[in-house]
């Protein structure tokens, strides 16, 4: 089974680690990066297929990233984390969809182990239903 790439962009390096041991038990190939620049040359090297953005960062915010994916034709999930208010996250989320962004999450920094998995697991379920292979993980089909 080939592995999904995902790739993490957080400023947050304790945070970036977190999700990384989280996506990597679920055999996620995964990539983190601290920067908005760092993330795009990233994705342009490999696109991934999910992205994991951190709204407030110091060079490029969330925002920038998501108009950029845009731009990029981006066909990846996307998750959009914040630890500020729900609504930056619900707002930044309606930009994506209405942009044309697909299979938009949020969630909410602090994020436990069982959210974050339930978030990363719903793209391998997803894909495995639609090839008709059993969902990865724990073997059930929740989400």
């Amino acid at each position: 089974m080939v592995r999904k790439r995902l790739l993490i962009v957080d400023d947050e390096p304790r945070f970036a680690a977190f999700v990384e041991r989280v996506a990597s038990a679920l055999n996620y190939q995964v990539e983190v990066t601290h920067h908005g620049r760092e993330f795009m040359k990233a994705y342009d090297r490999s696109p991934p297929d999910l992205v994991i953005i951190d709204m407030v960062m110091p060079d490029i915010d969330g925002n920038e990233l998501i108009l950029w994916l845009v731009k990029r034709h981006c066909t990846a999930n996307v998750i959009i984390i914040t630890g500020f208010s729900p609504d930056y996250a619900l707002n930044a989320r309606l930009l994506a969809e209405f942009r044309g962004l697909r299979s938009v999450t949020t969630l909410n920094k602090p994020v436990s182990v069982p959210t974050l998995r339930e978030a990363l697991m719903a793209p391998l379920s997803a894909h495995d239903a639609a090839s008709g292979r059993p969902t990865a993980g724990d073997g059930t089909n929740e989400r």
